[in-house]
């Protein structure tokens, strides 16, 4: 492996205050190929692994990231004199409905919790945790909403193949309560992480 190329790299993830993915490091690299921006960027990640360093290159949000160990976020917490937040219960439950339905428009999302989410979605908006897909070809042509780039990195997932699976419910109005949870666990593992970040102190969430 080129060393010359894993520093460049190297050096773009240390910039870069989102994941990066191949495809883009490609665009700055256009000489490279794709499979050896991979292989440099998986020979980094192991190099730091082997290290045991306070972060890791972690591969999120369909990009790449270095991300501080959870132990050290206290430490951390102390240096931004900032504590993590949590999306409320009814927040992260008609967060857990887009991510599971999407695309999903508000009437139906409205149907499954029985109260007006309104001012749940535009909260989730301004966190840019969920964005608007488009209208539906329905009368009043409605919105249309899904997750987004932020949300990946938020509950620490690769892509939304990653959320966890929900086999059991078939219906995810006939068990809120267990779509709820599930999502909510996915966030306590993650919240540290979005405090921690080398490049950011902006991914922890709050009602």
């Amino acid at each position: 492996m080129n060393e010359q190329l894993k520093l460049i790299v190297e050096a773009f993830l240390f910039t870069a205050d989102r994941p990066v993915s191949v495809q883009e490091i490609h665009g700055w690299l256009p000489e490279e190929t794709l499979s050896k921006i991979r292989q440099a960027l998986e020979e980094l990640r192991g190099e730091y692994d082997a290290m045991e360093r306070s972060f890791v290159l972690k591969e999120i949000a369909k990009g790449y990231q270095f991300r501080t160990h959870s132990k050290y976020a206290p430490y951390i917490l102390r240096m931004l004199k900032t504590s993590p937040t949590r999306l409320s219960r009814a927040a992260l439950e008609t967060l857990a409905i887009v991510a599971y339905k999407q695309p999903v428009l508000r009437q139906e999302i409205e149907r499954l919790r029985a109260v007006d989410v309104g001012g749940i979605l535009k909260t989730l908006l301004e966190k840019d945790l969920i964005r608007i897909m488009g209208r539906k070809n329905l009368p009043g042509r409605p919105l249309i909403y899904g997750t987004t780039r932020k949300f990946l990195e938020v509950f620490d997932l690769k892509d939304l193949e990653s959320l966890p699976k929900l086999k059991e419910i078939e219906d995810i109005g006939s068990d809120g309560e267990q779509t709820v949870q599930t999502l909510g666990q996915k966030q306590q593992t993650a919240e540290n992480k979005g405090e921690e970040e080398t490049t950011s102190d902006e991914t922890e969430t709050s009602e």
